[in-house]
């Protein structure tokens, strides 16, 4: 999945940059508020964590800019500002969660796993489809209780897939979220890693919709692709 994480402390930078991405998240920085804005403002993102305290354009600014333009995706904002009348300001313009620094890493992810769980509709801390489980803290999917070994890859589209079960998703949607925005993206990508998901967990997990992208439905049958 693909994390915006704007922030301008160079080592906060290099710490949750390298948790997030170990973590199996695509992760882009910004450090600008105004660039970051932009970012967000015109980019396919499964979460936003938002320092609140940035040059050029402060962070709650840009909240309040995104909600106004309708940008749906979860925020988790990070501050060091104490003030509880600050966090509820930054709650009633649109956050879904707050990390006051310093923090711990492991809350980071367990707040960003919860934060991106919930604005698809997912309560539970696993996600259960059919005989498949996905344990996001644990990066690990079984089927009928037995593990299943996925590249980092097939990894992120099953998870993208399982948290947006019953959506179809386009293909270049899913391909942003499986790879760096440098990075190469061969055109048939996304049918190579479904086609061995499906050798993988079964045929008729992932379902192809001709013309529109793949989908998971949340009420899975083993059906032929």
């Amino acid at each position: 999945m693909r994390i915006l994480f704007v922030e301008d402390d160079p080592r906060i930078i290099r710490d949750v940059s390298e948790t997030l991405e170990n973590a199996g998240y695509i992760v882009e920085h910004e450090s600008n508020g105004t660039e970051a804005w932009f970012l967000g403002d015109v980019g396919d993102y499964a979460a936003v964590v938002l320092d609140l305290g940035l040059p050029d354009m402060d962070g709650l600014s840009i909240l309040k800019k995104w909600r106004e333009s309708n940008r749906t995706f979860p925020i988790l904002v990070l501050t060091a500002r104490g003030s509880w009348s600050e966090r509820v300001e930054g709650i009633d313009a649109g956050a879904d969660d707050y990390l006051p620094k310093p923090f711990e890493m492991d809350e980071l992810l367990a707040r960003l796993r919860a934060v991106i769980r919930r604005s698809a509709g997912h309560a539970n801390p696993s996600i259960v489809i059919g005989d498949i489980k996905l344990d996001p803290r644990q990066m690990r999917v079984t089927v009928n209780g037995v593990p299943k070994t996925l590249t980092p890859q097939e990894y992120r589209l099953l998870s993208y897939l399982m948290h947006h079960s019953d959506r179809v998703i386009p293909q270049q949607e899913l391909a942003e979220h499986l790879q760096g925005e440098y990075e190469m993206r061969e055109s048939n990508a996304v049918e190579v890693l479904v086609g061995r998901l499906r050798r993988k967990l079964g045929g008729g997990f992932i379902e192809t919709r001709r013309g529109f992208g793949y989908m998971i439905t949340s009420e899975t049958a083993d059906k032929p692709s």
